[in-house]
Formats: structure tokens, sequence, C-alpha cells
């Protein structure tokens, strides 16, 4: 996402199995479609259908037969459990759905393409309650299938969805942020080892 930026530079490490992400000779192309990216608002391609949208990125890495995207449009949309609602409708568009639909839309769109890896920035924040538990409803099916890493200030999210929890602060602005504990997450909201982190869960900051 930095290398097309000018003047963007990039310090430390990002592993994908064992390999650097951002190491020389390194195809960011190749990197993409390992790793599946869901941001805070929905932002389903606002000019396609929901056809369209599920199959833009298949599109990108070459030509595709009808019968393929058929199939993965029905695949994708089932594993993100909009299927039933959509299936009459695919060619109306992507930007016509609710919030939450539109979301589980653009996981659909992220996992067409197949990556080992979901990232997700603050999934719910801009959804109402229902459709935060249908989201965190299909993390939990997803992560059978994939790596799934979710962004949340919510603790009760974090202590919900996710298998191992990591607590991160921010000493100030345009300070870099500093990993302070990570653990299985039944150990970080029971008995953090760290005092911060026990602070923060306990509400003493934050």
């Amino acid at each position: 996402m930095h290398e097309v930026i000018p003047g963007a530079r990039v310090e430390g490490q990002i592993l994908l199995d064992d390999d650097d992400v951002y190491a020389p000779g390194v195809d960011p192309v190749d990197v993409r479609r390992k790793v599946g990216m869901v941001f805070q608002r929905p932002n389903p391609f606002p000019t396609m259908s929901i056809y369209e949208n599920v199959v833009a990125g298949l599109k990108l890495n070459g030509r595709v037969s009808k019968s393929t995207t058929d199939e993965v449009v029905e695949t994708s949309l089932k594993g993100a459990n909009l299927w039933n609602e959509v299936k009459d409708r695919l060619d109306r568009p992507g930007a016509g759905l609710s919030g939450g639909q539109q979301q589980r839309l653009c996981i659909a769109r992220a996992i067409a393409v197949k990556p080992e890896v979901l990232l997700m920035d603050e999934p719910c924040s801009a959804l109402d309650p229902i459709s935060t538990l249908a989201i965190e409803d299909l993390m939990e099916e997803l992560k059978a299938d994939y790596t799934i890493v979710i962004v949340t200030h919510n603790m009760q999210q974090a202590a919900r969805v996710s298998d191992r929890t990591g607590f991160f602060t921010i000493e100030g602005t345009g300070k870099p942020g500093k990993l302070v504990e990570i653990d299985d997450t039944a150990r970080i909201f029971t008995n953090p080892g760290e005092k911060r982190t026990e602070d923060y869960i306990t509400g003493r900051f934050g």
C-alpha cells in the first residue's frame, strides 16, 4: 500500500510465513493476492454491481471465464453470509445495500481471491449492533479458513472474537506505537502480565 506513494518510507519488518513483505525483490502484487483488506467504513465500488464488486480483484489478476466468475460470486457471497439476501439482485449497485450488507460485500470481495490473511480495520465501528453481530459471527466462521487480524478499540469485541490479543499504546502524536503485551485472549482479559494492560482493561486509563 506504500510503494506507490512518493516519499513514503517503511522501517522494520512485516513477516508473512517468515518472509519480509518489504524485502527487495518482493512483488507487491503477489503480496496483495495473499492479504485481503477490509476497511473501517464499507467501501463497495459505487459504480459497480454487487456481482462486479465481488469479482473486481479476480479480474485484475487476468481474464477469467463467466462460469468461473459465477462460481466465485456465489461461493464468496455464501462465505460472507450474504448470498441469500442478494442472489436475486446481483446486477444492482453494491452501494445500494445497507451498511452491514455493504461490509459483508467487502468481505466477499476480499475472500474472492482466496487470500491467506484477512486484515480488518475496525470493521464494525460504522455499523449498528445487529450488523455488528452478523460480522462477528462471520469472523468466527471465516477464521477456520483464514488468518484474521482485527484492529478494534472495543474490548468486548476483542474478547468475543479473538484467540490471541495484543495490546498497543501510542505514546504521543507522531510517535510510534508500542506493543505492550500479547497473549491468549483469555489470559489478557483475566490475568494480564503487564500493569498497563490491566489498567486499560479495568478502565483506569484509555
